[in-house]
């Protein structure tokens, strides 16, 4: 018995999703135009297909599992459920209108013209702001539709916004902000459910490690419970002696975000020599 999961063969989520299942230690060969693989190590069958089919993929029940954008997944509208956030591929659904264009709110679209591959999302949000638009379904190069006369405005996927911006757009609202996501079929059977239940734990250790820091310093024994307090550490941090009389190494977990404000509180209270050394994987 295998658990079937589908993954992009190319685009912006494919070399994440491979890096991944790697990470998760489980081996397999991905080939050149090859369209599925079987892992070495693992009881998982990987399918390579296009990011618009795995939704559909799942919910047939030809795969059993898939990673795929947020934004694909609700908007293929598939019946399949979403039961990991993975933290890569991360963007933004958004409106976009020419930089000439004078936009003070979404009423201003009333009545416009819309491109976008997006249609379900674009419409479920015009909806619920109550505009009523036209929207023209188009796919690729949706950027370009203002210019050439297709479109009053564009609703697409936006990273950095430099492809707005080389092709004179503005962004003005934000209808979905997106990541990869890990989606499963609904109705997976007992043995297919507990595979996916080890494979999410290896997911959850490999995400959760790259949310935090193993930190080592030299602290003054004098202002021990003092950083002791400033830790918010696993359970407690672990303290051994040094040879110089006074000191202790203290060693603990940080979260990367609250990473350097930390530091500078340890560095406040005499902490010394600190290292940091990242996690590979976190068992909690």
């Amino acid at each position: 018995m295998k658990l079937k999961i589908a993954i992009q063969k190319s685009g912006r989520l494919f070399d994440d999703s491979l890096r991944l299942l790697r990470e998760c230690g489980i081996e397999f060969n991905n080939g050149v135009n090859k369209l599925r693989s079987e892992a070495l190590n693992f009881p998982l069958e990987v399918l390579f297909l296009r990011d618009d089919d795995i939704p559909q993929y799942v919910s047939d029940g030809v795969a059993d599992i898939g990673i795929v954008g947020e934004n694909v997944a609700i908007e293929k509208n598939r019946d399949i459920r979403t039961i990991e956030r993975l933290g890569f591929g991360k963007c933004r659904l958004s409106i976009a209108v020419p930089r000439s264009f004078e936009y003070d709110g979404l009423s201003v679209l009333e009545g416009k013209k819309i491109a976008t591959s997006y249609p379900f999302l674009l419409g479920r949000y015009l909806e619920s702001k109550g505009v009523t638009a036209e929207i023209h379904e188009i796919s690729g190069s949706v950027e370009i539709a203002p210019g050439i006369g297709l479109a009053d405005a564009i609703c697409d996927l936006v990273s950095s916004g430099s492809t707005l911006f080389l092709n004179g757009l503005k962004e003005t609202e934000v209808i979905l902000k997106s990541e990869a996501v890990l989606v499963a079929h609904d109705a997976l059977d007992a043995e297919r459910l507990a595979i996916l239940e080890r494979l999410l734990f290896r997911i959850q250790a490999v995400r959760k490690a790259k949310r935090n820091k193993y930190i080592l310093m030299n602290v003054p024994d004098e202002n021990l419970e003092a950083i002791i307090n400033i830790l918010p550490g696993m359970k407690s941090p672990t303290i051994l002696p040094l040879a110089a009389p006074g000191w202790s190494s203290l060693h603990s977990v940080v979260q990367e975000d609250d990473f350097w404000q930390i530091i500078e509180k340890l560095k406040a209270q005499g902490a010394e020599g600190i290292l940091v050394v990242p996690i590979e994987k976190m068992i909690v």
